[in-house]
């Protein structure tokens, strides 16, 4: 106790506010470090938002990125909705039918639902057949068009109808 108190007294009475010396030697395990992380790159920190800045997007590409998904969202949505309601998958087959009111009635379900269909059959024939890359890519870049002139089509009736500004 006592030495508690001459240790306090010490403290208390030193000028220079130096903590007192500590009796024998000080031993430190170096293994016993946190090592903390860097701070994570949000989005509102600054330097994700000097990325936007650099390279803003135009208008017209920020349209046509939202009709490019509108177009592959509408196919997505056209082929599972009939893949639910008949029980297999669509395709291109529904064509096969010859000239008969089905496959007329077939012909704007196609325009619409082929994106998914051709990605689909692309990725599957990738998988299973092992197609090379250039025609996966070939067939990507062919349904990705295909998306986006039927996503404008639908972007364009939307506003037409007056149910998108």
């Amino acid at each position: 106790m006592n030495n508690g108190v001459n240790l306090l007294n010490q403290l208390v009475v030193s000028a220079d506010c130096q903590p007192p010396a500590l009796p024998g030697p000080r031993l430190i395990n170096l293994s016993l470090r946190i090592v903390w992380r860097p701070a994570a790159n949000f989005a509102k920190q600054g330097r994700f938002l000097e990325y936007w800045k650099t390279f803003p997007m135009s208008p017209d590409a920020l349209n046509s990125l939202f009709s490019l998904c509108i177009g592959f969202a509408l196919a997505g949505a056209l082929a599972s909705g009939y893949q639910a309601l008949v029980r297999r998958p669509a395709g291109f087959g529904l064509l096969q039918d010859g000239v008969a009111p089905k496959t007329f009635a077939a012909v704007p379900f196609l325009v619409f639902a082929a994106p998914f269909i051709i990605m689909r059959n692309t990725l599957r024939g990738a998988r299973i057949e092992r197609r090379r890359v250039e025609f996966v890519m070939m067939a990507t870049v062919l349904a990705g068009f295909w998306s986006l002139m039927s996503g404008t089509f639908f972007v364009m009736t939307l506003r037409a109808a007056g149910l998108l500004a």
